[in-house]
């Protein structure tokens, strides 16, 4: 059993929506509760029971009200687990806290929320394991951290609570003392911003808050103690910079209770780890923020070991710290310190590269006293970041791509604001001089991250100094000359020019770069061309033909030359893929703006490739172009092909050639989608159903008198056995009335499943709905895996009176519990006797076994009368005793594949017993929610 549930719950772990589409997430969670109750089961089989809890809580929990209930389930599993349980019971207040926090209980206040708020109290204020072994220690750590996410979750829940768990975290000794005070510290922080929201709230609310007395300030609202979804978002982070805005509390001077838990958290807080010191430091920051009354000072004492420290979150809450209080808090001498030591760091040989990188990025976002910029959000540099104590950064060619890039940038930004002149000029050159090595590495032949890296870092170059005409310029005949060496670098080329010139709008270096590849193209000796070479040339002159200010003359003769058979023979292949770059460049000239000047050199180019070039689709194509060049006029060839031009001269890349057919033509080839559904299925009436088993089958069945259970199962082994559900229904129009699908004709049904519990379902043909004539009869066949309720997904393609082809969306297709309801498959010469039988057997043999087997009781209220109907309604095709026989109703329903649900229905005193039989538990809910809704039914109707 324990290795059944290691698989599953592996399964659902690994794809928890398709796991659940083979069952429901309330049976699945009934198991999961059943299995937690069940003594039996060891506690490492129960722990993994919980991880879908802890997991994917909103999916097994599929509302607030399961939630709620899943809850206190656990909570009873929980009272009843013995203290020897640790590591159980620490999974389980985990459990509780994700379903309570998931299903939104916590928020609405609910009754299993506040219950087990009191629980994870209780189990704090537990301090008897201090004296004895410490084996409960677990548990209260795990207890606040549930109350810490409970309260992350929940602003100010705790608030009310604050004095309890200071003196909880003043008198902790052991290492929970680090638990304590980061719950305290959070309570504290949502406390104080809460009565930052209350209108007229000052230091007398700020006592009461920290004395213990908060009935005054939450009484008049049960609601105000929580802090609304908004408000939720805001305390993620209060610290908004020098510029942004804090609420506050306005307390005076005041603050005396504030100001002693303050200095005492921050006097413990070397005791806590680095990153416990960074959250808590943070948090205070924030409450020092909210708070006027408390001056910055009171982390004066705090700065040395902050600044000193070799902690990476230590040294990030140091930049929070002084983003919030700039120089109210720290020196000119502190802000050079601090940048100082950021640029060594930045460089440390003991650092790892994402520490690295990490200080460079504090640099780049310095928090300055004086800062010049608004603080927009763009890179920028501290005023105190000379090119001097920059020049400790300089990129070399031993450093890793990231760190490469990122020095790069740095110093980019340093010598742009030095200008060219002295030290700035000479860190131009510097930098120019690197790109270059990172050139020539690329020329003698690199890895990809390495070409990757010079393509980036020459984009970073030409971002920030491609006005300096000396060095781009240069740079350009360096990158044709590195394009003709290695023209499997085209793509790079191509997403370099793309990147300057959208990011460089105004500059034309972009235009120039491509120029001058055009150039060194077409110039370059044929006899040299490689086939790739070619088909790498080809994809830069298309880009080349997409810019409107270059002259397209010298492409034009490219391409006559490389497809004429005497001058070359590349082309003399016929390959469909270099046939196919050489139409691109084509039809970018086709809507090129110097169309007038290109047209005799391009018609001639589309002559040549539908004369020798060896490919059918190939000469197709150019013939087509070649029409549409010579008979259609500038403008309908750049509507037809363009589609438009972007403002930079690019043309539009996403081009479809559908818009050469007729707007009829196209309509008609095309489906349409209607704005609203057609037509819809509704069940049809039912009619009398007999088994639905194989009528030669039915002949195979033994004489009357040898009916039995071994018989029926030997029939129930065969695998030709009933499996199948045939629906009916009616094809009809929705009755909102449009004339225009009166008649629709070969219409073709598909249907699409929502869940896993049935094979899939084949397309059903229609041959006509007619509005004035009966409507058509649809039979739907579904074979269920398991025959639970489902709902299908319908659409439907039919062809309207004009001709036109349309597909709608049909209303979902709804199959109840009941539908999957077919009398005892038996043949019909076994009679009542034979039917009995399997009745008596399948009982027997259900209350014997378990497993998959189960037995329930349904009881409601119905008189004698309703009772009767209630038969004949609904149970008359399933019923094995005779409706004359009053005492005692047997009904049997057998439901595809494999499954029966038995019921014996008796009158008693009290009320009438629906006893159920069934060989698979998990249909119990199913027929319980039918027969609660069939007498439900009945009484409303007698009533």
């Amino acid at each position: 059993m324990a290795a059944n549930w290691a698989e599953r719950i592996s399964a659902f772990s690994r794809r928890p929506s398709g796991f659940l589409s083979g069952t429901t997430a309330e049976a699945f969670l009934a198991e999961l509760l059943r299995e937690l109750r069940d003594d039996r089961a060891t506690y490492s089989v129960k722990i993994l029971l919980l991880s879908p809890l802890c997991e994917h809580p909103t999916l097994v929990c599929c509302s607030d009200s399961v939630g709620e209930e899943t809850a206190l389930e656990l909570m009873s599993v929980f009272a009843q687990c013995p203290p020897k349980s640790v590591q159980f019971r620490c999974h389980l207040l985990l459990a509780l806290t994700s379903v309570l926090i998931c299903t939104s209980c916590v928020k609405s206040h609910s009754r299993a929320s506040l219950d087990f708020l009191d629980v994870l109290l209780q189990i704090a204020q537990d301090t008897s394991d201090i004296h004895t072994d410490g084996s409960q220690r677990p548990l209260r750590a795990i207890a606040c951290e549930c109350l810490r996410e409970l309260e992350a979750c929940c602003p100010s829940l705790l608030s009310q609570r604050l004095e309890l768990l200071g003196g909880l975290w003043q008198q902790e000794t052991s290492r929970l003392h680090q638990a304590y005070a980061e719950l305290y510290t959070l309570v504290l922080r949502n406390a104080i911003y809460q009565l930052t929201q209350e209108t007229g709230a000052g230091a007398e609310h700020l006592k009461a808050l920290l004395g213990g007395n908060t009935s005054a300030a939450w009484e008049a609202d049960q609601e105000s103690g929580l802090a609304s979804s908004k408000d939720s978002a805001i305390l993620s982070s209060l610290i908004l910079g020098p510029m942004g805005t804090v609420p506050t509390l306005h307390t005076g001077p005041d603050c005396k209770e504030l100001r002693s838990v303050l200095s005492t958290l921050l006097d413990e807080s070397y005791l806590l780890t680095p990153l416990c010191q960074a959250t808590l430091l943070h948090r205070l920051t924030e409450v020092v923020a909210m708070v006027p009354g408390v001056p910055p000072a009171i982390f004066r004492t705090h700065l040395l070991r902050l600044l000193g420290t070799s902690e990476v979150s230590l040294l990030h809450v140091t930049l929070l710290l002084k983003c919030a209080f700039t120089d109210s808090l720290f020196s000119s001498e502190d802000e050079a310190f601090i940048l100082k030591r950021l640029v060594v760091l930045s460089q440390h040989l003991l650092l790892s590269t994402p520490e690295k990188l990490f200080y460079m990025d504090c640099i780049l976002h310095f928090p300055e006293n004086r800062p010049i910029s608004c603080g927009d959000g763009d890179e920028t540099l501290p005023v105190l970041l000379t090119p001097q104590l920059a020049s400790a950064l300089v990129p070399t060619v031993f450093n890793d791509s990231a760190t490469l890039l990122a020095r790069f940038n740095m110093l980019s930004l340093v010598y742009l604001e030095e200008g060219e002149e002295g030290q700035g000029g000479q860190g131009l050159a510097y930098l120019y001089e690197h790109l270059n090595s990172l050139l020539s590495m690329v020329e003698n032949g690199c890895g990809r991250e390495l070409v990757v890296t010079f393509f980036r870092a020459a984009f970073l170059f030409l971002y920030y100094f491609c006005h300096v005409e000396r060095y781009s310029n240069d740079l350009t005949k360096q990158l044709c000359q590195l394009y003709l060496n290695h023209t499997k670098l085209a793509p790079h080329f191509i997403n370099l020019a793309d990147q300057t010139q959208d990011r460089l709008s105004e500059s034309s270096w972009s235009v120039g770069l491509l120029k001058a590849l055009q150039r060194v193209i077409t110039e370059a000796p044929l006899t040299q061309l490689t086939s790739h070479d070619l088909s790498r040339h080809l994809k830069m002159l298309a880009r080349v033909a997409e810019e409107g200010e270059i002259i397209q003359q010298s492409t034009l003769t490219f391409l006559s030359s490389i497809i004429t058979p005497s001058s070359s023979s590349l082309c003399t292949g016929g390959d469909w893929c270099l046939g196919n770059e050489i139409l691109r460049v084509c039809r970018h000239l086709l809507v090129h703006p110097s169309l007038d000047s290109l047209l005799t050199p391009l018609a001639d180019v589309l002559q040549l490739l539908v004369c020798h070039y060896a490919d059918m689709e190939i000469q197709d194509h150019a013939r087509l172009y070649y029409t549409l060049l010579t008979t259609l006029s500038r403008e309908k060839l750049a509507g037809v092909l363009a589609q438009g031009m972007e403002e930079g001269g690019r043309q539009d890349k996403k081009q479809s050639l559908s818009c050469l057919i007729g707007e009829g033509l196209t309509s008609t080839l095309t489906i349409q989608q209607t704005e609203r559904a057609v037509f819809r299925l509704i069940e049809a009436p039912p009619e009398p159903r007999a088994g639905d088993i194989n009528s030669n089958e039915v002949q195979k069945g033994p004489e009357e008198a040898s009916a039995s259970m071994e018989a029926y199962r030997d029939q129930f082994s065969d695998s030709s056995f009933a499996s199948e559900i045939t629906l009916q229904y009616q094809l009809v129009h929705i009755n909102s009335h449009d004339s225009h699908f009166d008649q629709l004709f070969s219409i073709r049904l598909h249907f699409s499943l929502t869940d896993h519990h049935y094979e899939e379902l084949g397309d059903i043909s229609v041959p006509c709905l007619l509005r004035e004539r009966p409507s058509a009869i649809v039979q739907l066949t579904l074979k269920p895996r398991k025959p639970y309720p489902t709902s299908l997904h319908a659409s439907a393609i039919f062809t309207s009176p004009d001709g036109h082809t349309w597909h709608t969306t049909l209303p979902d297709i709804h199959v109840a519990f009941q539908q999957t309801f077919l009398p005892l498959p038996v043949p019909s010469n076994w009679g009542p006797g034979g039917t009995l039988s399997v009745f008596e057997g399948l009982w027997d043999e259900i209350c014997s076994e378990s497993g998959d087997s189960a037995m329930s009781l349904f009881c409601c209220q119905l008189k004698e009368a309703a009772l009767n109907t209630l038969v004949e309604k609904h149970f008359l095709p399933f019923l094995i005793s005779d409706a004359s026989h009053k005492e005692e109703f047997k009904v049997l329903f057998f439901l595809p594949p494999r499954s029966h649900i038995l019921l014996k229905v008796s009158s008693e005193e009290d009320a009438v017993h629906f006893n159920i039989a069934t060989d698979n538990w998990e249909l119990l809910s199913h027929i319980n929610s039918y027969l609660l809704k069939i007498t439900s039914l009945q009484e409303d109707t007698l009533s």
